[in-house]
């Protein structure tokens, strides 16, 4: 993919010509190609980091490639607010020093915030969490129109 970054449309044929993908089930060659899409079509910061992260997930055993695309998976069966809301925490939670997360994944706000299927979700997110890249910088968000709150 990272040699294939930043062809024109023309030069994404190239893909085709890598060893193996011909080999691939064809719904598999298509993901590729809509993935390479999508890289092209983001900036270079994003960019940098989903190569990372598909580096990372090479240096995987299979065993352990599988344990996070569970966890993914399990988070993308959510509804899209829900998935916000298990995101969010996940997210708040790598930010956040060990004994901290404990804390948190225990506390009260968090259990009546969460169903059990999403604290399911939070747990294994959070058994994958060393596997996975640093997470991406924040970007800061839109300035609040109008006068500051009270």
């Amino acid at each position: 993919m990272q040699r294939h970054q930043n062809l024109t449309p023309e030069q994404q044929r190239a893909l085709e010509n890598e060893p193996g993908f011909r080999q691939l089930p064809p719904q598999t060659q298509q993901r590729m190609r809509d993935r390479l899409s999508q890289l092209n079509q983001m900036n270079p910061q994003q960019r940098t980091h989903m190569l990372e992260r598909a580096e990372q997930m090479e240096h995987l055993s299979p065993d352990q490639r599988q344990q996070v695309r569970g966890a993914m998976a399990q988070l993308g069966n959510l509804p899209p607010d829900r998935r916000r809301v298990v995101a969010r925490a996940f997210r708040d939670l790598r930010e956040m020093p060990p004994p901290e997360r404990q804390a948190y994944l225990n506390s009260e706000n968090l259990q009546r915030q969460l169903s059990p299927e999403e604290r399911g979700t939070l747990n294994n997110l959070m058994a994958v969490e060393p596997l996975l890249p640093p997470p991406m910088p924040r970007q800061p968000g839109p300035l609040p129109i109008g006068p500051p709150p009270q």
